[in-house]
This record gives structure tokens, sequence and C-alpha cells, in this order.
């Protein structure tokens, strides 16, 4: 395992290497996005953990760049700012999801393995045969690996979910799981229910449509 870390901040970088190395995980740590690319280019990576703000390249660039080198390899974001026009952004750029700063370890943990076992999970599928896969992302912003992931957790559930429910169980960030059930949406293969609450605001719960 190699984690290609990518942080204008040193005392960031450091932590996060840390983290890795605690759970077995080679690391490269770089301070930009051109350094970051090229040592993906050199050595690749497993994982990629992207900060949002940096000189010379930002997140958002970085991410496109590293996009167009490799489709398939999962992008961490790394951000404190929780709005969804900016998760948006990232995921049209080809994110594969985000954590939140300050980074808790159990949380970055949990998240980089989620995206391995996907990975894993989806060549193993595959096997020889890439026809339909051949594409990962199905439409700008859409993992095919993550949307399977959300689709079969919805599939499995009968009652209606909220976003809190799935990103609970599967490990997501919430700006991940809303756009995705947005998408769903959209291709008329999720309904929205609002439920209404004794206390506070009414509350959206999705449910898969069945055919």
């Amino acid at each position: 395992m190699r984690i290609l870390i990518v942080d204008d901040d040193a005392s960031i970088r450091y932590m996060l290497t840390e983290i890795c190395s605690f759970v077995g995980w080679g690391t490269v740590a770089v301070s930009n996005g051109r350094e970051c690319l090229e040592a993906f280019d050199s050595m690749g990576a497993d994982v990629v953990l992207v900060d949002y703000h940096m000189p010379e390249m930002d997140g958002l660039l970085t991410v496109r760049e590293l996009r167009k080198r490799n489709d398939e390899v999962p992008i961490l974001v790394l951000t404190v700012d929780e709005r969804q026009e900016i998760a948006d952004r990232f995921l049209d750029e080809g994110a594969t999801d985000f954590a939140l700063k300050p980074v808790k370890a159990p949380d970055l943990i949990s998240r980089i393995q989620l995206h391995i076992r996907l990975i894993q999970l989806t060549r193993s599928s595959q096997g020889d045969s890439r026809t339909e896969q051949e594409e990962v992302f199905v439409t700008k912003g859409i993992s095919k690996i993550t949307l399977s992931h959300i689709v079969n957790y919805l599939r499995s559930h009968r009652d209606p979910c909220t976003i809190d429910d799935i990103t609970r169980e599967l490990g997501l960030a919430y700006p991940t799981v809303y756009r995705y059930l947005t998408h769903l949406m959209q291709k008329g293969k999720v309904r929205t229910i609002v439920s209404y609450q004794k206390v506070g605001r009414p509350k959206n719960r999705y449910q898969w449509m069945q055919n």
C-alpha cells in the first residue's frame, strides 16, 4: 500500500504520515500539486489524499490532472469547507470522497480502507472481462465504484433511508452521498420521501424504486 499525501502544511503532512504508518501503509508526502503529479507519474499510488487550498496548484486542479492520468485511484479531498457546492466542484473533477479537517485518525483510516476494498471488489468481480466496466465514470463526477456501493445499500434496505443512515453505514462523506443520491433521483432510480418529525424540520428519506 502506498498513500500519496499532498498538503502545503508540514505539520499536517507529518500527522497524516504518522496515521498511515500506524496502520502499516507506506507514504509519500509532498507540499503542492505539481510535486504530487510528479510523484504519481514516477511511482503511482493506491490512494491519494489531496488538500484543497494550496499555492501553485490548488486541490481542484490537482484532482483534475490526476484523473487525466488514472480514472480508478481513490482521491480523498481534505478540506475544512463543508459547502455542497465545493464538494460538487471536486466531484465534477473526479474526487472520490472527502475527509473534513481537522482530520480524525479513525475516520481517515476507515475511509481509506473502504475505498481500497471497493477497488479490490470491483477488480475481482470484473475478472478478465472489461466490456461494460471499461469506463469507471458513468457520467461526469460519478464513480461507478462508489455508485454501485450506494445502489447496493439502497436495494438491500426496503425502508427509506436518510443520508445520515447511509454515511454512517458506508463510511462515505455526507457531500458524497448527497451528490450520488441526486444523480440517482435524476435517473429515476431513487425517490424522496419527506418525513415529518415531532421536533425540528422535516427530514428527507431516500428509497430505491423497484422495477
